[in-house]
């Protein structure tokens, strides 16, 4: 079960279910047969299934109108920022207590009401630069061709017919969730950390903000790594780092 603690940078189960993805797996995948053509797929079809994946968590979710405080005070902190490196950028807030943030490879990034909650502006634009950073890297790709190539969706790619039909209701759903929810590498994190505060700097950003929003975060998690995976670098440990790239 993931925690209100543990929830950062990861898509929590209650707004992500197999309910909410229930579409063709013939229009997701389109020919892809098996692992193979999984890892095969084009930037161009990564984001464009992104962008369904998207498109369908936003129409389940409780996202803040435009006219929301949440709203506007990310639109003014992204006013210079829809797009980085070739990457157009889209934002919207989940309103909800949890404290998370994730991007898809389109360029969709979300965040949650409770993170911006307890973040200061320049540290929110660290959190963009983070997300950023999975996506510029190729880890956000690289999950969700993990994800396709996935038992389920090698069954279901080579199904025929009404089968293929069935287990896109059944099974797709659930493997879009566990490419969203699963955590980054401990290696990943540390280059998309590295990556934003590379971002900070080129748009005159405080680069303090990564080590202050870090440190916000550890106290969540108590200060140790107990609720982390071992993949996963525990706060503490990656504001130490971000502090040794500042000094």
């Amino acid at each position: 079960m993931i925690t209100r603690r543990q929830s950062l940078f990861l898509m929590p189960a209650a707004l992500l279910t197999p309910q909410a993805f229930a579409f063709d797996l013939g229009q997701a995948i389109g020919a892809a047969k098996g692992a193979t053509a999984a890892m095969s797929l084009s930037d161009d079809d990564i984001r464009a299934q992104s962008r369904r994946m998207a498109e369908q968590m936003d129409a389940k979710a409780p996202v803040a109108p435009a006219n929301s405080p949440y709203a506007k005070r990310l639109a003014a902190l992204t006013a210079t920022c829809r797009e980085d490196q070739g990457l157009a950028l889209n934002y919207k807030v989940y309103l909800t207590r949890e404290i998370n943030a994730f991007a898809m490879a389109d360029g969709s990034i979300r965040f949650y009401s409770g993170l911006m909650d307890m973040m200061t502006d320049d540290e929110i634009r660290y959190v963009v630069g983070h997300e950023i950073g999975h996506v510029q890297s190729g880890h956000t790709k690289k999950r969700m061709q993990v994800a396709m190539s996935s038992s389920a969706a090698q069954q279901a790619a080579v199904a025929a017919g009404g089968k293929a039909g069935a287990l896109a209701q059944s099974d797709l759903g659930e493997l879009f969730v566990k490419a969203v929810k699963a955590q980054h590498s401990q290696s990943n994190e540390n280059e998309a950390d590295d990556y934003a505060m590379k971002f900070l700097s080129r748009r005159s950003h405080d680069r303090r903000a990564a080590v202050t929003a870090l440190e916000k975060l550890d106290k969540l998690s108590g200060g140790g790594k107990a609720d982390w995976l071992s993949t996963h670098p525990a706060p503490r440990d990656r504001a130490e780092r971000m502090r040794q790239q500042l000094a």
